[in-house]
């Protein structure tokens, strides 16, 4: 499989695709002013301790307050503050209540975002610290070797942990990565020696600054490609930027020289995401619907904490018989499901209603169809085929702020809802809030200021208004209210009152 990751880097927004067989399957994006949290590391101060969620707020200096879990709460940096002794320490540290003693509201604390804040929930914190390279990831504070799973090969473990003793110190954890496969002695010394670095710093910017502070950045544009997008199976990367690719051949020079090669100057004088066919597919991803090579097509409905996923034939009608039909309708669409869903980065429980079959035999096609091709996907996730409902649910882990969220803004108009109220159903809200003001505004003449759609339907219909009010009452358009709204302004008082009424 040919895989190649495109770089674009633009005035206001950087942006990378991951192809798989010219595919796009994978995207990720970086604005400018929009603050990526995932990965970094805070001095944050806390605010409120609340054991009825058995954790505390803290002030990391985002804009909402960030949840700490008494249970990620790790003991292990506590002693950076100076005036806890190390005894309570370790006891809190296997203790629920005991740590919530601990953190009392203006301890300041060194923490790490887990996940990222989404709606109107802030960030979720651990205060096991992490700092990922390319080859390992270093845990300050702890002393174990962890490899990572997707290392099969029982040899080449043994040859990793074998240098890992030549590398580290009692005092570090190491969790060595996929990326280390076939690298040598030189190359983990050499990047030891960088995280170790990282870590120093951090300690002393938690003395030196005060909170609350970024201590540490991992959302660096060129770090991620380097530590999380670059290895050795990959084909190419492509880059529409002389400086970024420099740059990006400089840290790999002492990194990752043997992927040097990899790293190709686009020179074109099209845009390099409409050159690779990136921007339709990008525009395709977030329709109603998304039409499969079958004929069939999916509807892919968000919200905060779950996704839903119906599969439809749409105008696949098959040759032979319903069932077959069905099954070619599934399969296809449960390669397409994989791909949105690393595309989309969609998370949280995840519900596939495919469309029903009788044999046993084809629904399990579906669905190892489906596993293997999520077996691409490098966040962590749960398949569960078994449902009651004969649906496909899984569990796919939250990190950084879903793909909609990232470039959609709610409506003005509907607020989010996806839908607005009928021009007669605004009417009638109208209605009713004449009513109830009624007694309050004898005498008094009305101005209401609606969406002009709504003006001219209530223009069309103000014979069938009862008019037999103690006020008098004027509509006027106005362009760029909001479908859904109207104002109301009291001639007599020179004042909205529009709210005193609303229910």
């Amino acid at each position: 499989m040919k895989t190649e990751l495109v770089v674009n880097i633009g005035p206001f927004e950087n942006r990378i695709a991951l192809l798989e067989d010219d595919v796009l399957v994978e995207l990720y994006h970086h604005r400018e002013g929009e603050e990526e949290c995932v990965g970094n590391i805070y001095k944050g101060t806390v605010k409120d301790n609340v054991p009825g969620m058995a954790g505390c707020f803290l002030n990391i200096g985002l804009e909402r307050t960030a949840l700490l879990h008494y249970r990620d709460a790790i003991p292990d940096f506590m002693n950076l503050v100076g005036d806890i002794d190390k005894k309570t320490i370790k006891r809190a540290g296997y203790d629920d209540l005991e740590m919530g003693k601990l953190l009392r509201p203006g301890q300041e604390l060194i923490v790490q975002v887990g996940k990222a804040p989404i709606g109107k929930k802030g960030a979720r914190l651990t205060g096991e610290i992490s700092i990922p390279g390319k080859f390992m990831v270093l845990i300050p504070n702890k002393n174990y070797v962890a490899i990572s799973r997707k290392v099969k090969s029982f040899k080449e473990k043994k040859r990793l942990k074998k240098i890992t003793q030549k590398v580290r110190s009692k005092d570090m954890g190491l969790i060595i990565r996929t990326n280390a496969v076939g690298h040598s002695l030189s190359d983990f010394k050499n990047e030891y020696g960088k995280l170790i670095k990282k870590w120093k710093n951090i300690e002393n910017k938690f003395v030196n600054k005060a909170a609350p502070t970024c201590l540490y950045d991992d959302n660096d544009l060129l770090s991620h490609v380097i530590t999380d997008l670059i290895h050795k199976n990959l084909d190419s990367v492509i880059v529409d930027s002389k400086q970024f690719m420099d740059n990006l051949r400089d840290e790999l020079k002492e990194v990752a020289p043997d992927l040097l090669s990899k790293v190709l100057l686009f020179q074109e004088e099209s845009g390099i995401f409409d050159a690779f066919g990136i921007e339709n597919e990008i525009r395709k991803m977030f329709s109603h619907r998304l039409y499969l090579e079958s004929g069939g097509f999916l509807v892919i409905q968000q919200t905060e904490a779950l996704v839903a996923i119906d599969v439809n034939t749409g105008s696949f009608v098959g040759g032979e018989n319903l069932e077959k039909t069905v099954t070619t309708t599934n399969v296809d669409a449960a390669k397409e499901i994989a791909r949105q869903i690393r595309l989309q980065d969609l998370t949280g429980m995840i519900f596939i209603d495919f469309i029903d079959m009788f044999k046993e035999v084809n629904r399990k096609k579906v669905a190892k169809t489906f596993i293997n091709e999520m077996r691409k996907d490098h966040s962590p996730h749960k398949i569960f085929t078994s449902s009651p409902l004969n649906m496909i649910e899984m569990t796919r882990k939250r990190t950084k702020t879903d793909m909609i969220s990232s470039y959609f803004e709610n409506c003005h108009n509907c607020h989010g809802v996806g839908r607005v109220l009928s021009k007669s159903s605004i009417l009638n809200e109208i209605l009713k809030w004449m009513n109830r003001a009624e007694i309050y505004h004898p005498a008094d003449v009305l101005e209401i200021s609606v969406n002009t759609r709504v003006y001219k339907y209530a223009k069309e219909h103000e014979h069938e208004m009862n008019n037999d009010y103690h006020f008098t009452f004027n509509f006027k358009a106005e362009a760029e209210m909001a479908f859904n709204d109207f104002k109301i302004y009291s001639i007599k008082s020179k004042k909205y009152i529009t709210g005193l009424y609303k229910t």
